[in-house]
């Protein structure tokens, strides 16, 4: 599966990182601190000394605690419930407090401290650096709480997906076995010898469901050589069947989730059974190009036989194709007069 979209967004940009990750926490208080030390460092004094230090230390953490209650409490506590009238006016009052302070301490000065009469560049310098953490602060608290809940949304898609692949998964085995299963009955009153056959070879098929089918991934050559047990397994129970699996690139190596074929072979298997002429199933599989193709063509019967179960193992598969490989998989179902065509292509 593909990566969401905020998870693009924070990998290609450190900038992002740096804004909104745990670990660089530290490194964003540093930031804030540094941005009001400089700015007060460069901003035209407004006192002689030693006035004008103490001018400077009282509106730098005025500012600073300005822009901490921003983050910490009036953005989760209005602006995240939607309370925007109430936010802009908690910002407002705050931001004509803590210059109100500043005039009370500007006014408890004698006016001939200052080194001109004109004490408004203070005021813009004030206004400037307010506005900007301000503004500042809250977007980073809104874009973090963004990333919080699509990841929140992601992993609560991925779980659902999962668990539904998995149930999917497990209805594939006891559809599998209830067929290998009949089919054992039928053979134990014509063909006692071939029903042991059968049963010997059914073992190793439940064997490889049994511990290799759990796993998310499996070596293809692993599914390949499942699937000719279980045709292997059919052309013991029936004498008028053939079959052939043909293999070309570079197959070894390359993964695929398990039982991902079984649906396909098992309906072929199941519907070309035809008591008058010798029925066969085809399978090819070519992995090239980062692309693995796979095929499966099937002989029909002249009279189709009727079945309210047909369709259930292909149904779990499209659905499976659908939540494994999104919009990274074609696949195409052809029904001709004397066969049936089931072409999958898998991007890898």
């Amino acid at each position: 599966m593909g990566k969401p979209l905020h998870k693009k967004i924070m990998d290609a940009n450190w900038m992002l990182q740096l804004i909104v990750s745990e670990k660089y926490l530290f490194q964003r208080h540093l930031l804030l601190i540094a941005f009001c030390i400089v700015v007060l460092y460069y901003s035209p004094p407004d006192y002689v000394e030693p006035f004008e230090t103490y001018n400077r230390v009282v509106i730098f953490f005025q500012i600073i605690l300005l822009a901490y209650s921003n983050m910490y409490f009036f953005v989760p506590k209005f602006l995240f419930r939607n309370k925007y009238l109430s936010y802009g006016l908690f910002v407002i009052s705050g931001m004509i407090l803590s210059y109100y302070v500043h005039e009370v301490f500007a006014f408890s000065f004698k006016r001939d401290l200052l080194p001109n009469e004109d004490d408004n560049i203070n005021f813009f310098t004030f206004s400037f650096m307010t506005m900007v953490l301000i503004i500042a602060s809250a977007a980073v608290k809104l874009f973090q709480q963004w990333i919080s809940d699509a990841q929140l949304i992601h992993d609560l898609d991925l779980a659902k997906t999962n668990a539904e692949l998995k149930q999917l998964k497990n209805q594939i085995n006891p559809h599998f076995l209830f067929n290998m299963l009949n089919n054992a009955n039928v053979l134990i009153e014509d063909d006692p010898k071939k029903a042991s056959q059968v049963l010997m070879k059914l073992s190793d098929l439940l064997r490889y469901q049994l511990y290799d089918s759990s796993r998310d991934k499996v070596l293809l050559t692993s599914e390949i050589h499942f699937l000719e047990d279980f045709l292997n397994l059919e052309k013991v129970r029936r004498d008028n069947f053939n079959f052939l699996i043909s293999k070309e690139g570079e197959l070894s190596g390359v993964q695929v989730p398990p039982l991902l074929f079984i649906s396909f072979v098992e309906n072929a298997v199941k519907h070309n059974n035809d008591s008058a002429k010798l029925s066969y199933v085809n399978l090819f599989f070519d992995v090239r190009h980062n692309e693995l193709f796979f095929k499966c063509i099937n002989s029909k019967p002249a009279v189709k036989a009727v079945n309210k179960s047909e369709g259930l193992g292909l149904a779990n598969i499209k659905r499976r194709l659908e939540l494994l490989f999104p919009s990274l998989h074609d696949l195409k179902i052809e029904d001709y007069s004397e066969t049936y065509c089931v072409t999958l292509t898998l991007k890898l």
